[in-house]
């Protein structure tokens, strides 16, 4: 009986050594699967797509995930593709074939990429979408972007408080109205078009309804006053042709909705050139959005009347943080899971919020967070 119960002691050590060398071993393989992890993320390369330099924003945006990227030890292939659909294709394939480990895509089309959207998936490439949705593909994993509902709302509410129907902090302005005004909308292909216009549209259509806005042309309806790859050439067209066939005789245009800095100035070239921005006849309350360097100073020079500040430095950070996650075998925090359906999926997404620049706050907004100097803007 001492004998077996010694032989059972000595079996139930050994069985205890056995399990705690097991388990030392499954910390070791964990610690050591994490630090290949890591030691793999180390050096990646990233391809990063933009969709042109003919936009000052587009530029920021390349540059700050860039250095961002390669702050964190990443090597980045980042690209141009300057609003030509076929060269971001190829771009993002020789991207794929270089060997990226991760791809940030800011989307020409939303819908053209599918095909090298498949390849990545097949070779365990994870995709970020870029400020611009990607669409009709189940193989985009994470979005980056601001809330661009509110944009649309937060332009419509600059129009409204430009042309005194509303005021800054939301009551009802002395205004009475109508108003003659006329509608813009970004390109079709890019998502952000639609939620740009939907949020501008909930705010506009009531007052539409009422009569106290009139859209002078008609043209309510997103596909005739969206603007192909939001070209401000065929904004200023459009604008001219607006006032050739909807104006004059006395009547004036009061508002345009414009989606976006690049169109206002080719809206306010259409005026200037039909006898707006003077005394006798002001330009109408233009709105804009991206707070680029010249719109900036149009707003301060009392053409353009605001603009919507979008910090492309926050969206770097945030999509370079998502990106660290996943090259690190980690999960990206989103802020929302509900309302980015690409189509095919609900598209995982962290939202930043924009906000309205006018002449009152500029510099508060603008000089206070260090995204222009006194000088830029004076120069």
């Amino acid at each position: 009986m001492k004998l077996t119960r010694l032989t059972a002691a000595a079996a139930g050590l050994l069985l205890a050594i056995g399990l705690t060398a097991c388990g030392s071993s499954e910390k070791t393989v964990d610690a050591q699967a994490s630090s290949a992890t890591s030691a793999g993320a180390a050096g990646a390369l990233v391809g990063v797509t933009m969709p042109t330099k003919s936009s000052e924003r587009w530029i920021s945006d390349g540059d700050n995930v860039k250095k961002a990227l390669e702050g964190l030890g990443y090597t980045v292939d980042l690209q141009y593709a300057e609003n030509d659909i076929p060269t971001q294709v190829n771009q993002i394939e020789n991207q794929i074939t270089k060997g990226a480990k991760l791809l940030v895509i800011a989307s020409i089309d939303g819908t053209a990429i599918t095909t090298q959207l498949q390849e990545a998936k097949d070779k365990g490439i994870p995709v970020i979408a870029y400020d611009r949705l990607i669409r009709n593909s189940p193989n985009v994993d994470y979005y980056a972007t601001f809330d661009n509902f509110k944009v649309g709302v937060q332009q419509a509410t600059s129009l409204l408080t430009g042309l005194g129907l509303k005021k800054a902090d939301g009551t009802d302005g002395d205004a009475k109205g109508p108003f003659n005004v006329e509608l813009f909308a970004g390109s079709p292909d890019d998502n952000n078009a639609t939620f740009f216009f939907n949020g501008a549209m909930s705010v506009l259509q009531p007052y539409i309804d009422s009569k106290k806005l009139v859209v002078t042309s008609g043209q309510t309806d997103f596909k005739t006053v969206a603007i192909l790859r939001w070209d401000p050439a065929t904004a200023q067209k459009r604008m001219e042709d607006l006032l050739t066939k909807s104006y004059g005789g006395g009547k004036t245009v009061q508002g345009v909705l414009s989606p976006y800095d690049g169109l206002s100035i080719g809206i306010l070239s259409a005026l200037k050139s039909n006898g707006y921005g003077t005394a006798g006849q002001p330009y109408p309350v233009v709105t804009g959005q991206d707070a680029e360097l010249a719109s900036v100073k149009s707003i301060i020079a009392e053409e353009q009347y605001s603009t919507i500040f979008k910090d492309t430095r926050e969206l770097a950070k945030v999509t370079v943080t998502m990106a660290d996650a996943i090259l690190k075998g980690g999960t990206p925090e989103v802020n929302n899971t509900k309302d980015y359906d690409n189509g095919n999926k609900v598209v995982p997404s962290y939202l930043l919020d924009p906000v309205i620049v006018d002449k009152t706050n500029y510099e508060k907004v603008l000089v206070g967070a260090g995204y222009y100097t006194q000088a830029q803007l004076a120069g």
